[in-house]
This record gives structure tokens, C-alpha cells and sequence, in this order.
């Protein structure tokens, strides 16, 4: 696909290959931006309108119980998968392993409307729920694989940002039509008509993956290629969880910033807007709340990817996250105070009232997409190494849905709005401050090779010296 361009050197005295990039069309086919776009298209089409479908509470069910129920589901085999989904990626490929994880979307959107037909097809929804945390394991660890190790060290933030964009499109189409569909409704729960859109839109969304390159053709920026991870055995795969926790123990501090990234929606989406708002108005929120996502995105890349070193960005995001979480939690306490479980909801966007408690909505959104923003930012801080940053993004996901099983559990067993208020801030700020140490030891200006010991494992679980693999780097240059 292209010829060695040149090599240039290293900190930890490695050659680094560059490569000439393809021109034409070949060459913005095999753009990385072009490959992270369809990467978001993929997820515009699966978890965007998921998101769309929980963001109205319950699913857009009258009755939250068996939306939130069903969640547990989704997140109790998501934290399971999560966990081994890097390692499954790294054996079967990334192109397969979006495709697998395309397919659980489409059931469970198609479970709530089996629900809306069959009024006591509840066990599908819950069934359906459990399948699809099987896929969104594999699908996630993927992405986030592809998303990271395409950018440059520089490019990261701008690259989460473009992802999260596209991604949250989906959110905003899925409640724009909901909005539509359910403009006149008085019957508290979704029209057939906006989940069968949906069903539509996840089922052209399982095509998508099939148009990706293959990640071993992707030039950088920069000529290098994607470090893409050697074609291991499944027991050398799963070693490679173990490597990475024991040559890399910082990332552990990140791990309550991990379980913490979910628990909040539990509250946004169910106590929250379905606890306060119609039917409509819930669905003008969900387009709101997915729209603010991008710009929240789109900010915090330009904090991430400024012109300051690494580490200054890095206490810069984590400033910046501190202060959100106060100034939208300080302002929702005093929201929360004035209603209990079930809630009124009864507010329209016509009324006085909705002004204030919309524009914290929004600002729940922009909290976050700079989380969760900032949370892959800091993986990719850490390593370049697609197969590093897959079994990391595994984690990430797999702690994240431990978590919201269990505060959508908590919700199913209808503990107090306030109690579940108080918890999301709490974990946040816990998150926040466990974070700092490892921003302060392990976020360097650059990540050397040195420092990549998953990508330098080899078959027998030994991990090569950096020589060999620069000199393996080389001669796979001159003979491509």
C-alpha cells in the first residue's frame, strides 16, 4: 500500500519507520479520520439510539421497573464481557469484533417494542438486555481500540471529539424522531412508530463495520503506522490482561473514575427527566441533552490537544472536570429537594418551570461527554499500542457497567431520588480525586517503547527487547 518514507529516532534510542501516505481517494479511504468517522457511524447507528431510547426514562415505558431492570441486564454481562472483550479484540480483530457487537442493539430496541405490543413480554425485554451487554462488551473495546491508536499523541483529543460527535448524533436523530412521533402523545409511553424507526436504523447500523479498512493499512499523520497488536494465541491473550496490570499498576488508580462514568444516567434519565417531565418534554431533553454532548466534546479537545505539554493538559482536564461536577450537582441539590419517588412528571416545555431545569440537563450532558472524554484521553496518555489500549478500554467498560447494574438496580428496588443524587455526586468527586496521583506519576510528554510491553509480547509470553522490535519494525518497511 505504500513505500518507507524515512526513520527517524527515538528517546529510548528506537528507530521509528515512517511511511508515505496513499493520495486520491485511496488516500481519504484510508484516512485515520476517515476510518474514526465510520467508527462513529457504527456507533451513531447502535449505542447512539440506545442512548436515545434510555435517555426518556424506563425506555419510554410508563413503568420504569422492567427498563431498569432490563439495564441490569445489560450492564451485569457488560461488566463480565468488558472485562475479556480487549483480549477477544486482539484474537478475532477489530473489523469482526464491531461486527459482533452490532447485532445486540437492534434486539433490545425491538424487545421494548414487542413490549408496547405484548404488555407482558417484560422477560424478553430483561433477555434481551443480557444479550446485548454480551455485545456491547466486544463492540466498545473495539472502538475504543481504533479510536486511540489511530490519532498521533497530539491528535487524541481532537479524535475522541470527532467519535463522540458522530456518536451522539445518534441520540439526537433518535430523540428528534421521538420527539416527532410523540409530540401529541398523552399515553405516557413511546409510539410503535419510534421504535420501529430505531429497529430500522440498528439494523442498517450492523452493516457499517463492513466498510471499515483494515486497521494493519492505516497511516498517521505523522507516516507511522497504528500499532496493531501481533496475532497471539487466546492464552497469550489473557496473560496480557495480567501484563498489563503488573507493568502498569498506575492504571488502577483510574478505575473508580471507571465504575463512576455510568452511575450518573441512572439519575439523569429515570429520576430525573422521567421523574419530572411528560412524555414530549422528555424527548426535547434527550435531543438537548445528546446535542450538548458534541460541544462538551468538542471543548474539552481543545483543552486536551492545546499547545501545553501533555501533563499541563492533563491537570487541565482533570481542573476542568472538578469544577463541572460542582456546579451541576451544587445546582441539582436544589432541584431535588423539592419532589420524591414517583415524581410528579408532569412538567411541559411550555411552562415557567421547565427554563431553569432544562439548561441543568444540558449541563449534565456536557459533564458527560468531558468525562468520558477525559477518561479515554488518559488511557491514550498511557500507550499507543491498539492492543494495549483495547484490553484498557475493556476495563474502563467492564467497571463502568458494574457500576450502573448496580445503580439501575438500585433504582428497580426504588431506593429515594436523593439517596441516588447524593451517591452519583459522591462517586464522582471520589473518582476525581483517586485520578490525580496517577495524572501527576504516569502522564508523561510521551510514550516511548520502552513502555509498551504488551505490543513487545510475543507468543511464548516473553516480552521482546525493545531492539528486536524496532529492528522487526524496519524490516517489515523495506520489504512492504
Amino acid at each position: 500500500m505504500s513505500d518507507r518514507d524515512e526513520k527517524a529516532g527515538s528517546e529510548d534510542g528506537a528507530e521509528v519507520v515512517k511511511y508515505e501516505r496513499p493520495t486520491g481517494l485511496k488516500g481519504t479511504y484510508y484516512n485515520p479520520i476517515t476510518q474514526v468517522l465510520l467508527l462513529g457511524f457504527v456507533c451513531f447507528m447502535g449505542p447512539g439510539l440506545f442512548n436515545a431510547v434510555n435517555g426518556l426514562g424506563g425506555g419510554g415505558q410508563l413503568d420504569v421497573t422492567t427498563g431498569a431492570n432490563s439495564n441490569v441486564a445489560v450492564y451485569s454481562t457488560f461488566a463480565v464481557v468488558g472485562f475479556f472483550a480487549g483480549s477477544v479484540n486482539n484474537r478475532l480483530g477489530s473489523k469482526l469484533t464491531l461486527q459482533l457487537g452490532t447485532f445486540g442493539y437492534c434486539l433490545y430496541i425491538g424487545s421494548y417494542l414487542a413490549l408496547n405490543i405484548h404488555p407482558h413480554a417484560g422477560g424478553f425485554v430483561v433477555g434481551a438486555g443480557a444479550v446485548l451487554g454480551v455485545c456491547a462488551g466486544l463492540l466498545w473495546a473495539a472502538q475504543g481500540s481504533l479510536m486511540l491508536a489511530y490519532p498521533t499523541e497530539a491528535e487524541k483529543g481532537k479524535y475522541i471529539a470527532i467519535f463522540w460527535t458522530i456518536f451522539n448524533l445518534g441520540g439526537v436523530v433518535g430523540s428528534a424522531v421521538s420527539l416527532g412521533t410523540n409530540f401529541h402523545n398523552t399515553a405516557g409511553t413511546v409510539a410503535n412508530g419510534t421504535y420501529i424507526a430505531f429497529v430500522i436504523l440498528t439494523a442498517i447500523g450492523i452493516t457499517i463495520p463492513m466498510f471499515l479498512a483494515d486497521p494493519k493499512l492505516i497511516i498517521r499523520s505523522d507516516g507511522t503506522k497504528a500499532v496493531i497488536p501481533l496475532d497471539l494465541s487466546w492464552k497469550t491473550q489473557i496473560y496480557g490482561l495480567w501484563v498489563i496490570l503488573r507493568d502498569d499498576p498506575m492504571i488502577l488508580l483510574l478505575f473508580p473514575m471507571f465504575f463512576a462514568s455510568n452511575w450518573f444516567y441512572t439519575w439523569q434519565f429515570n429520576d430525573f427527566n422521567n421523574g419530572l417531565f411528560n412524555i414530549r418534554t422528555r424527548s426535547l431533553n434527550g435531543l438537548l441533552y445528546w446535542s450538548s454532548q458534541m460541544f462538551g466534546a468538542i471543548g474539552m479537545s481543545f483543552i486536551l490537544d492545546s499547545k501545553f505539554s501533555r501533563r499541563a493538559r492533563a491537570f487541565g482536564g482533570w481542573t476542568a472536570l472538578f469544577l463541572m461536577v460542582f456546579v451541576t450537582h451544587i445546582w441539582a441539590y436544589f432541584y431535588q429537594k423539592q419532589y420524591t419517588r414517583p415524581g410528579p412528571s408532569d412538567i411541559d416545555f411550555e411552562e415557567k418551570r421547565y427554563v431553569g431545569r432544562v439548561f441543568l440537563y444540558i449541563f449534565f450532558g456536557f459533564l458527560d461527554s468531558m468525562w468520558q472524554t477525559t477518561s479515554y484521553w488518559l488511557m491514550g496518555a498511557i500507550s499507543n499500542d491498539a492492543g494495549k489500549l483495547a484490553i484498557m478500554v475493556g476495563f474502563y467498560k467492564s467497571l463502568q457497567s458494574a457500576g450502573a447494574a448496580g445503580v439501575w438496580r438500585a433504582d428497580a428496588v426504588k431506593l429515594p431520588y436523593m439517596n441516588l443524587f447524593v451517591s452519583t455526586w459522591v462517586l464522582l468527586v471520589a473518582g476525581l480525586i483517586f485520578a490525580l496521583p496517577m495524572v501527576h506519576l504516569r502522564v508523561k510528554n510521551h510514550t516511548e517503547l520502552a513502555e509498551e510491553t504488551l505490543m513487545r509480547l510475543d507468543n511464548s509470553g516473553h516480552i521482546r527487547a525493545v531492539e528486536e522490535v524496532a529492528k522487526e519494525e524496519q524490516i517489515a518497511a523495506a520489504t512492504a
